[in-house]
């Protein structure tokens, strides 16, 4: 009896996949070929003291290989995307052979090296605002016994630590609900600093006022701006009511309570209200139940504790399309984790922004160290901020 054979039908959608996956086969074979040559550029460049980064022949090649796109010019942005990204895979090969010694894998290294093996229990630590502030409760969460230094601004803080008035700093960077807390970010690009440690602070705010004071006798709320922004849709249920910005939930507490005033309520912790005095009219106010806060710790001097797996960055770009793009490709095509990107205009420098990124990748991973040496030669404004 004869085998009978089952004609299979190939669509033309499995046609065009099986062409795809021959393209790409060439594709790959032509790209480690032309990544062993850029290697051999690399090994010749390093030897004869010559750059890396041959601007104008990459310009050259990038108008050359462009001009391929055909009359249309349909293919020609892909083309010019596609290459940009090779030419910077390639210099960073290149760089890697070239084995400069980088100043800031040594101090990554030293500090590894010299940093003790536990977070210190001990510790004098600066943070904005008055007793009760949240900043308290993040400064209590990293330090087992922190004397505790309160003062009347971020700035102050940042000054505080740069001058060697204390060890540690204790911020907020960023809030689950009302997002990064810009003035921060600011301060950052003005003090020389190092993030040393990170903690996440349950924020769940009340409504508190004098006591004796009855809610629809409140004219104004008095608070830190995020936690008025944290806690918007409630505020929005009171009318005519006036919002006071203030330093912090504390300060505005403290006042509220020698103010006797009962007009006047404040957006703080149950616990701050508790040490007022205050009278908590309303709890739970915020929007999100799940409100958190993350507080950083930092320092005048690099220490990088053990399993640190986040790292802290800033850089500015040249402000020409893609340039953000090629900077974020460097972290693609080694499979790094951006877990955050904030920008902040630079005072003075019209349409010029600082990049703040937050990477997830260990500090022990080659990866890392090849990626911010990247961005050191990258960028003239790049700083480390430290890895925790």
């Amino acid at each position: 009896m004869e085998n009978e054979k089952t004609n299979e039908i190939i669509s033309p959608l499995d046609e065009y996949r099986a062409q795809i996956d021959a393209v790409d086969n060439e594709m790959v074979r032509l790209l480690r070929e032309r990544m062993a040559l850029a290697d051999r550029i690399g090994a010749y460049k390093s030897e004869h003291g010559l750059p890396v980064r041959d601007a104008g022949r990459e310009r050259r090649l990038l108008e050359r290989l462009a001009a391929m796109a055909g009359e249309d010019g349909r293919s020609e942005k892909e083309i010019r995307a596609l290459y940009s990204l090779i030419f910077d895979i390639s210099c960073a090969r290149q760089e890697r052979l070239a084995e400069r010694p980088s100043p800031l894998a040594e101090a990554m290294e030293k500090a590894v090296a010299e940093t003790a093996p536990l977070f210190p229990e001990k510790a004098t630590v600066a943070c904005q605002g008055v007793e009760g502030a949240y900043a308290q409760d993040a400064a209590q969460a990293m330090f087992r016994y922190p004397s505790l230094m309160f003062l009347s601004s971020f700035e102050s803080v940042f000054s505080a630590v740069d001058r060697g008035l204390c060890r540690y700093g204790v911020l907020p960077l960023e809030n689950s609900t009302a997002g990064s807390v810009g003035r921060i970010y600011d301060l950052m690009a003005q003090y020389h600093f190092y993030i040393v440690k990170t903690t996440r602070v349950r924020v769940s705010h009340v409504l508190a006022a004098p006591r004796g004071t009855l809610l629809n006798q409140i004219r104004e709320v008095r608070s830190h701006e995020q936690a008025l922004l944290q806690c918007g849709h409630f505020l929005d249920t009171l009318p005519d009511i006036h919002l006071s910005p203030c330093s912090n939930t504390a300060a505005a507490a403290k006042e509220a309570a020698a103010s006797g005033r009962h007009d006047l309520a404040v957006i703080c912790s149950s616990a701050c209200a508790a040490l007022y005095g205050l009278e908590i009219l309303r709890d739970n106010i915020n929007d999100e139940s799940g409100n958190y806060t993350r507080f950083i710790c930092i320092s005048k001097k690099l220490e990088i504790y053990p399993g640190a797996d986040r790292t802290g960055i800033m850089l500015t770009l040249p402000h020409e399309a893609g340039s953000l793009y090629h900077a974020l490709a460097r972290l693609s095509v080694r499979g790094i984790n951006l877990l955050k990107i904030e920008s902040r205009p630079i005072p003075g420098r019209d349409f010029e922004f600082m990049f703040y990124f937050d990477i997830g990748e260990s500090i022990y991973s080659p990866a890392l160290r090849e990626l911010l040496c990247d961005f050191e030669r990258l960028s003239p404004d790049f700083r480390y901020l430290g890895s925790y």
